[in-house]
């Protein structure tokens, strides 16, 4: 089955690398074209996250260089990548071809200046979150002591958002900002995100988001990495079933049509046995296959997100 994958973070690893990996097979990252070809992942989000060490004043300049190397090392050289600019584009695509499209993790680049998001929107980024764990200026994160939901700049971002019928992602979000977004956005999504029930890491949904999720019909996408999957001092044994555990317990919860993938290769420094790399993604389908019906995996692995379009 063709999969649909919303979260990696090769272009962090092809920026640090400064021109010296390949996209088409270089092993250092966990996606690239020939992986992706492996695995039968049809379309890939490409997430724009920065450094945090990163000055203020250079992070716009940063996410923009992150984009040259999307359009350079991603797009140019590998004919087979096609870019995803608006929602239609996923329909024109062919056989031999693999979507892609930009996400953008944190608004931090922007500072407060939305003209910045709208040159961004336009370079073609249709999924936003607004924070990565800290706080900034649209709202806090999830590891922000303080706790708290959306700024008035937040809550312009998420108005923009839903204008141009971009994703307003909570995956990062303080439990405040959460529901802010939740009564804000018109196209709220968990691009990589777990069960907290299941795996007590403070990034996971827990049993209240996922319904407010499901009842907004919301994608969550799952994420490959073993500390949102198995609790701390399990790390070295997560498994595939492990992760299988997560999408029952969402599916228990009432989300069989609004879960998907969202692996955050190149952005995780463990990985779930039989998971290392997006040409490994087929072993997952083969073990929700033998849990789930053909058309349940059918919508994990894309369809359902492909329902779930901004319209």
């Amino acid at each position: 089955m063709d999969v649909i994958d919303l979260h990696c973070d090769a272009l962090l690893k092809l920026q640090e690398a400064k021109g010296q990996l390949s996209f088409k097979d270089s092993k250092e990252l966990n996606v690239n074209l020939s992986r992706l070809k492996e695995g039968k992942v049809k379309i890939q989000a490409f997430a724009i996250f920065l450094d945090p060490a990163i000055v203020v004043e250079e992070k716009y300049a940063a996410a923009l260089e992150q984009i040259t190397y999307y359009q350079e090392e991603v797009l140019a050289k590998n004919p087979e990548m096609k870019q995803i600019k608006q929602w239609e584009d996923i329909h024109t695509l062919q056989e031999s071809e693999i979507g892609s499209f930009l996400t953008l993790e944190g608004v931090e680049a922007i500072g407060n200046d939305l003209t910045k998001l709208d040159h961004l929107l336009d370079l073609g980024v249709l999924s936003v979150g607004l924070t990565w764990n800290p706080a900034n200026l649209a709202a806090d994160g999830i590891q922000e002591p303080r706790g708290g939901g959306l700024t008035s700049f937040g809550f312009e971002i998420v108005k923009r958002l839903n204008e141009r019928k971009v994703f307003t992602d909570v995956a990062h979000l303080s439990v405040k900002g959460f529901w802010d977004v939740m009564e804000a956005a018109k196209y709220p999504i968990a691009t990589h995100s777990n069960v907290l029930r299941l795996c007590r890491h403070v990034r996971n949904l827990n049993d209240d988001q996922i319904k407010a999720l499901v009842k907004r019909d919301a994608m969550i996408h799952v994420v490959y990495n073993p500390p949102f999957t198995v609790d701390e001092g399990e790390l070295k044994g997560a498994a595939i079933p492990d992760l299988v555990r997560h999408i029952e317990a969402l599916v228990d919860l009432g989300a069989v049509a609004n879960i998907g993938f969202g692996s955050d290769f190149d952005g995780i420094s463990s990985h779930i046995e039989g998971l290392t790399h997006a040409g490994e993604v087929q072993n997952l389908i083969s073990a929700l296959c033998e849990t789930f019906t053909k058309e349940e995996v059918a919508g994990f692995t894309g369809q359902n997100f492909l329902e779930h379009l901004p319209k």
